[in-house]
C-alpha cells in the first residue's frame, strides 16, 4: 500500500482512499495513480505509461491527458496546482507528494463500507414477473426506479453506473432493481404498460417493507415514479427527477430539439448485440456524449448484455407511450426536479413540465449535455449535492 497527501492506495485490494474514504476510479485511472506512486518522485515517461497503463496501445496525447485529469481529480489536485502530480512538459509526469508504503508506518485499515457491498434478491410482481433486486449502504432507505437499460451486476462495475450507486448509497441503505425486460429480472414483455412497471416497484418496496421512503428515479423511471406516487402517497416521502418526461416521446408534437421514434428504434435494430457496432456506439453517444472511452465500453458492454434486441425495441415502444400528465397537479410529495440542459434524449422542456406542473416542485438545471450524469462533470457533484441536501430537507421536514 502507498500512502501520499491523504491519499492511500492499495494494490491487492484495488482501493484508493482520500481522507479514508473509499473513491470510485477507473481502471485506468487507479493503474495511473499505481506507476506514479511506485516510482515515488521519479519521473515517469509518456512512452513508460503507456506500456504499464495501455498495454502498449496506440493512444493519443489527449487520452493521456484525460486520465491524467482524472488522477488530478481522484487526489484533489488540479492542474493548474500542480502539487501533487506535475507535469513535466516533453517528457513525463511525476508524483511530487511524499510516498510513504505500509512497511514503514502502521497503515490502519479502514472499517468496511457497506457502500462496498450488495445483496441481490428477487420480489414478485404482476404478471408472474421475478423483479431483481439489490440493497447496498446504510442509512434511511432511498430507491432507486428501476430504468432503461439496467443490470444490478454489471451496474455495480461500471465505470459509468458505480459512481451514482455509491453516491446514493453514502448516507442510505440504498434500494435499487432491474425493470422488467432487462439485467437479472424476468425477461416477459407481454401486455405490459406503465402500471406494470409501477407493479414492479411496489413489489421491491413490499418485498423490504418499506412504508415511507424517498424515491430517486431518472429518465423514463421518473413516470413511473410519478404513477406510484399518485397511487400510494402515503409511503412517498420525497421524489427526485432527473431527466424525465411526462409525456413519452412518440406521443410528444415533434420539435427540434427531440429525436424521432423511428430514429431510435432503427439503431436499435440495425446493430444490437453486435461486437463494434456503429449504430450501438451512435445509439450510445445520445447517452452520454462526453463519456471517456473506458465508461462508452462499460456503457455498450452493459447494453448489449443485459437486454435482447427485441426487448430493447419493445421496451422503447412501451416507454415512448407513457403519459402522467394528466397526474401532475395531484402529486403531493415534496419534489426535486434535476435536469440536464441539452440533454438529447430526453429535452429540457420536458423537465420544466414537472416541475411547473407538480405542486411546490423545485427545478434545477445542469449545464450538460449528458442524459446519464458523468461523474468527471462539474455538474456532477451539483446534482450530487442537491440531491443529497434534498433528502436532508424533506427528513428534517425543511423542505
Amino acid at each position: 500500500m502507498y500512502q501520499f497527501a491523504k491519499c492511500s492506495i492499495d494494490p491487492e485490494k484495488h482501493r484508493f482512499l482520500r481522507d479514508n474514504k473509499l473513491v470510485h476510479i477507473e481502471p485506468q485511472v487507479f493503474e495511473l495513480l499505481l506507476v506514479l506512486a511506485a516510482k515515488q518522485g521519479r519521473l515517469v515517461t509518456k512512452d513508460e505509461l503507456v506500456e504499464i497503463v495501455w498495454h502498449g496501445l496506440s493512444v493519443s496525447d489527449a487520452t493521456i491527458s484525460a486520465r491524467i485529469n482524472a488522477a488530478r481529480n481522484a487526489v484533489g489536485d488540479t492542474g493548474r496546482d500542480q502539487a501533487i502530480i506535475k507535469t513535466v512538459h516533453g517528457l513525463g509526469f511525476q508524483l511530487i507528494a511524499e510516498v510513504t508504503t505500509a512497511d514503514e508506518q502502521t497503515v490502519q485499515a479502514p472499517p468496511i463500507d457497506p457502500v462496498d457491498t450488495q445483496v441481490i434478491r428477487f420480489a414478485q410482481s404482476s404478471h408472474n414477473a421475478k423483479i431483481a433486486f439489490a440493497q447496498s449502504g446504510n442509512g434511511p432507505p432511498l430507491v432507486r426506479v428501476g430504468h432503461w437499460l439496467s443490470h444490478l451486476e454489471l451496474d455495480w462495475e461500471s465505470t459509468v453506473w458505480r459512481p451514482l450507486l455509491e453516491a446514493l448509497g453514502h448516507k442510505h441503505s440504498l434500494y435499487r432493481y432491474d425493470q422488467r425486460g432487462t439485467g437479472l429480472s424476468s425477461r416477459e414483455l407481454d401486455d405490459v404498460d406503465l402500471d406494470a412497471f409501477v407493479d414492479d416497484l411496489k413489489a421491491v418496496a413490499d418485498a423490504n417493507k418499506l412504508d415511507n421512503f424517498p424515491i430517486f428515479a431518472a429518465s423514463q423511471a421518473v413516470p413511473v415514479a410519478i404513477r406510484f406516487a399518485e397511487l400510494y402517497p402515503d409511503r412517498v416521502k420525497g421524489l427526485v427527477l432527473y431527466g424525465g418526461f411526462a409525456l413519452g416521446r412518440a406521443l410528444r408534437a415533434k420539435s427540434p430539439d427531440d429525436i424521432d421514434e423511428d430514429i431510435i428504434l432503427g439503431l436499435i435494430k440495425a446493430g444490437w448485440g453486435k461486437a463494434n457496432s456503429p449504430f450501438v456506439n451512435a445509439f450510445s453517444a445520445l447517452f452520454v456524449p462526453d463519456a471517456t472511452s473506458e465508461q462508452m465500453e462499460s456503457f455498450v458492454k452493459m447494453q448489449t448484455e443485459t437486454v435482447s434486441p427485441q426487448n430493447a425495441a419493445r421496451l422503447r415502444q412501451i416507454i415512448d407511450r407513457f403519459n402522467v400528465t394528466d397526474i401532475l397537479p395531484s402529486i403531493s410529495a415534496p419534489t426535486l426536479v434535476i435536469h440536464a440542459n441539452c440533454d438529447a434524449v430526453q429535452p429540457s422542456s420536458q423537465g420544466r413540465v414537472l416541475a411547473s406542473e407538480i405542486p411546490n416542485a423545485k427545478y434545477v438545471s445542469l449545464d450538460s449535455r449528458n442524459h446519464i450524469p458523468l461523474p468527471q462533470e462539474d455538474s456532477w457533484k451539483r446534482m450530487i449535492n442537491e440531491t443529497e441536501a434534498f433528502l436532508e430537507a424533506i427528513t428534517s421536514g425543511d423542505f
